[in-house]
């Protein structure tokens, strides 16, 4: 095979060939691995023995479970849907300036390219039922009259982990949308002016249309990272109080390393994989059908 190979096809594998083992390494063997354990019941003191679907049965009869789920359908659409609508109204504005345009555009990005650890730890102490900084200044502003226990109530709980993951990704929303809306001719604007059609049908008939394709990937790019989303939900409320702010990354987590039931931790795992399965499906019929009109 090697002697059949050109010298740039042999530059070409031996490029590609990293990326090949790393893909092996930490995403094949890994995924194999937990197929595997979401068949047994492994613990961590033992390798257990197969048990067929017994893992799925009994997470499925988990109360815990099916609010991890309910949980995962309200923050992957709540935030999705956020960052979204805010990332293309802050494209449009950051589109607008002129004056000392890059700058502001480095200090948008700094939520999306700070440690999401840091960050988080930081949102946690605004959120702090005692000290909470948010919590001092609503009350400044007589917006309420006593502390907000924002991370010990579910409700409080959820609109927290939501609005951290809102201010993370909303940089990436807006940054994509606006590369996406320099690349539209002013051209385009300027007939639509001559033919009198006003702002909001330049909006609705021009830019929406033309952004499209960019908006419907990074609405899917960030629904598979919304919904397998780990390091927010464990840094600021570890899936509590009473599982309210459970993800499937987090209960997996809990359940096959903090618990130490592995097999069962890994059958949870593994029900996001027909999950973000679907989701993609339908995202990827839907931006196809986008462009075929």
């Amino acid at each position: 095979m090697l002697r059949r190979l050109s010298h740039e096809e042999r530059v070409a594998y031996a490029l590609v060939g990293p990326v090949i083992l790393y893909t092996v390494i930490f995403v094949f063997y890994p995924l194999v691995l937990a197929c595997y354990l979401g068949l047994t019941n492994a613990t961590v003191a033992s390798s257990g023995k197969f048990v067929g679907l017994e893992n799925f049965v009994l997470i499925l009869q988990m109360r815990s479970f099916r609010t991890t789920l309910y949980n995962t359908g309200l923050y992957f659409a709540v935030a999705v849907a956020l960052k979204a609508s805010l990332g293309l109204v802050l494209a449009l504005l950051l589109h607008r300036i002129t004056i000392a345009s890059r700058p502001i555009r480095a200090i948008v990005l700094l939520p999306w390219v700070t440690p999401i650890a840091f960050t988080t730890i930081a949102w946690r102490w605004i959120f702090d039922p005692q000290y909470s900084s948010l919590n001092w200044a609503l009350r400044s502003v007589g917006v309420i009259s006593q502390n907000i226990p924002w991370l010990s109530f579910p409700l409080f709980a959820r609109i927290a982990v939501i609005t951290v993951n809102v201010w993370r990704g909303l940089p990436f929303f807006a940054l994509n949308i606006l590369a996406s809306l320099k690349t539209i001719p002013q051209e385009l604007y300027e007939a639509a002016k001559v033919d009198g059609a006003g702002a909001w049908t330049q909006f609705t008939r021009i830019t929406i249309p033309l952004i499209a394709p960019v908006l419907a990937m990074v609405v899917l790019f960030s629904t598979i990272m919304t919904i397998s989303d780990f390091a927010i939900v464990y840094a600021l409320t570890r899936g509590g109080p009473m599982d309210s702010t459970h993800l499937l990354a987090t209960l997996a987590y809990q359940t096959g390393l903090t618990a130490g039931f592995l097999g069962r931790g890994a059958a949870i795992a593994l029900f996001l994989f027909p999950v973000l399965f679907i989701v993609v499906y339908f995202q990827l019929r839907i931006v196809r059908k986008r462009w075929s009109w």
